[in-house]
């Protein structure tokens, strides 16, 4: 009894903790957050803005590496959670686990296949 005490007690203040790093984290970014749209709202009216081949390439790499890591990290938790249905599963799941598995290579080919062909069209614009 003692022990499932001191778990629930443990949860507990883990549970905490964790919902007050959520609910103070944005408060204490806003500042940040108001700093920088100030500055930028102060470039603007300074003139002083400028878009060049260096920001646009930069702005287009961000693009490409968020949404590669977003979509290498939805592959990879679909995946493992397709591989654990299929050896845990009874024979009905592992048959629907076994036809969700040719969309889910369609939709990685796509996904992947998007992302090379995006790098492409990015390489040969920057050599022109």
């Amino acid at each position: 009894m003692k022990s499932l005490k001191k778990q629930k007690i443990i949860f507990s203040i883990i549970l905490f903790f964790l919902f007050s790093f959520t609910i103070f984290s944005p408060v204490l970014a806003a500042g940040d957050i108001v700093s920088k749209g100030d500055d930028f709202i102060k470039k603007g009216e300074e003139g002083s803005v400028e878009i060049t081949d260096e920001s646009i390439k930069g702005v287009t790499d961000s693009l490409y590496n968020v949404f590669l890591v977003i979509g290498i990290t939805i592959a990879v938790i679909v995946g493992i959670i397709l591989g654990v249905q299929f050896m845990i599963g009874s024979v009905e799941q592992k048959s629907k686990v076994k036809e969700s598995i040719i969309p889910y290579i369609a939709g990685c080919a796509a996904i992947f296949g998007g992302f090379g062909i995006w790098k492409l069209v990015i390489e040969i614009l920057k050599g022109l």
